[in-house]
């Protein structure tokens, strides 16, 4: 057994690639993996999913590029605990390398597999790749995981040399891929998918667009009407980019905008220490006595957000951003988050998984803490009283209306001085602009003051 096989999962790239650079500096020859995993593929509902699309094409370009370096990429559909330690039999290959994932179901996977190549003499190596500091390297002076993001940052930034930024020179050992004759692959049919009708520029493209803005990303990053964000998070979802590129830039770049977009891409890797550490989270509260609240859960309050029928419209408008294109930009994400639990008073959960369903860049670890952040249930410093104002946020991060009248047509001709609270429209300003409360446009689902002492009164009860 001198062969070995990379399991490409979060991770569909070849340059810069922990687990292809160790497989191949180890010798060769080396095969390669992607399973379309029922385990994952039979949750999604939705028979034109994002993602799916979006993974489907990113493993179709893997398997081209792999095939231009001499070497192939084995494409299977089924269970991948039961395909990788069979394919690893098959190919005669000792150990199996793949990058490590910190998702609990993930965990699991790999344990299982693991455990089953063990049983034949192989062995499974997991590598970090989609993160710079993993599980326990980054730690308090008493060697438990921070619980709080600022000093988390500190000292993760002090932790940061050359060395952990360094890429992987992969391309030094292509001539070490096993041959393989081009074979096909899964259609999305076969998979039991229609196509999602995606747009998305290729990472390189966005990648370097984002280098000409990154200098105004601090200043233009909240308003969402404007190309503020980097665009690349389902492609740090997918590994569709290297973190270690992307995080080596920003720390090497400089200026404010660079070091805020760091900060973020740290916040992403402090939700993955949190989610390893707490694999609870995903179904309780991080703070555990925010278990015992008992979330009203109105009848169709939770529709309601879904549908973009909440009256309220920089939360309508994001609500129907994600519908229409599977993405929210992040300060929407915050707003409609607390909306949902802090003035409609719906679980925090029930949200999450809402988001699980439609995000195309959706991210466990991330998703997670940012609803329990939302809900004052996880590590949020500040404490559970901080409640958005949906109004006050709309009037702040888009000012003009300009981002609510893309998503809300019906609300375009509405004057600026009403677009953020309709409702207070007079009955001859509804009437000019044609468009009338409650026939064209929903009344607000909820008053913001009243439910704001509500959520009061269910915290104190658990505080």
């Amino acid at each position: 057994m001198n062969s070995s096989l990379v399991w490409f999962r979060r991770d569909l790239r070849l340059d810069d690639h922990a687990a292809l650079y160790h497989a191949l500096k180890a010798g060769g020859p080396v095969h390669c993996a992607f399973v379309f995993d029922t385990d994952i593929l039979d949750g999604l509902t939705d028979k034109a999913d994002r993602r799916a699309s979006f993974i489907h094409g990113q493993v179709a370009r893997l398997k081209a590029e792999l095939e231009v370096q001499g070497g192939g990429l084995h494409v299977v559909h089924g269970s991948a605990r039961t395909l990788i330690p069979e394919l690893a039999e098959k190919l005669d290959a000792a150990t199996v390398h793949a990058s490590r994932d910190y998702e609990p179901s993930a965990r699991q996977r790999d344990d299982r597999v693991a455990a089953t190549l063990q049983t034949k003499g192989r062995a499974l190596h997991l590598h970090k790749d989609q993160v710079i500091f993993e599980t326990d390297e980054v730690l308090t002076l008493a060697g438990r995981p921070y619980h709080v993001f600022t000093p988390y940052k500190r000292a993760w930034l002090a932790k940061l040399d050359p060395f952990y930024l360094a890429p992987y020179p992969v391309e030094r050992y292509f001539d070490r891929l096993a041959p393989f004759a081009t074979a096909g692959m899964p259609t999305l049919a076969d998979l039991g998918f229609l196509p999602a009708g995606l747009n998305i520029a290729s990472p390189r493209m966005l990648w370097q667009d984002f280098q000409t803005r990154i200098d105004r990303y601090r200043d233009a990053r909240d308003f969402p009407a404007v190309k503020g964000p980097s665009c690349l998070s389902v492609h740090l979802r997918f590994g569709t980019l290297s973190i270690r590129e992307l995080a080596r830039y920003a720390h090497e770049h400089g200026g404010e905008g660079a070091q805020t977009w760091l900060s973020e891409l740290i916040w992403r890797e402090f939700y993955q220490m949190l989610l390893w550490h707490h694999p609870e989270t995903v179904e309780h509260a991080f703070q555990s006595k925010f278990d015992a609240i008992a979330w009203p859960n109105p009848p169709g309050h939770l529709e309601a957000w879904r549908e973009a029928r909440t009256g309220y419209p920089i939360i309508d408008a994001a609500m129907r951003q994600l519908d229409r294109t599977g993405y929210m930009h992040n300060r929407l994400r915050m707003i409609t988050a607390s909306f949902l639990v802090k003035d409609l008073h719906v679980d925090w959960r029930l949200g999450e998984r809402w988001f699980a369903t439609k995000l195309l860049d959706y991210d466990q670890a991330a998703n997670v803490g940012g609803w329990q952040w939302s809900a004052s249930t996880g590590t949020d410093a500040q404490p559970w009283f901080r409640i958005f104002n949906p109004v006050s946020q709309s009037e702040k991060f888009d000012p003009s209306g300009t981002f609510i009248r893309r998503y809300l047509p019906e609300l375009a001709k509405v004057p600026d001085k009403y677009i953020h609270a309709p409702w207070n429209m007079p009955a001859e300003v509804q009437t000019a602009c044609g468009v009338m409360v409650g026939r064209d446009y929903p009344p607000p689902i909820v008053d913001h003051g009243r439910d704001r002492v509500l959520t009061l009164e269910l915290f104190k009860g658990c505080a």
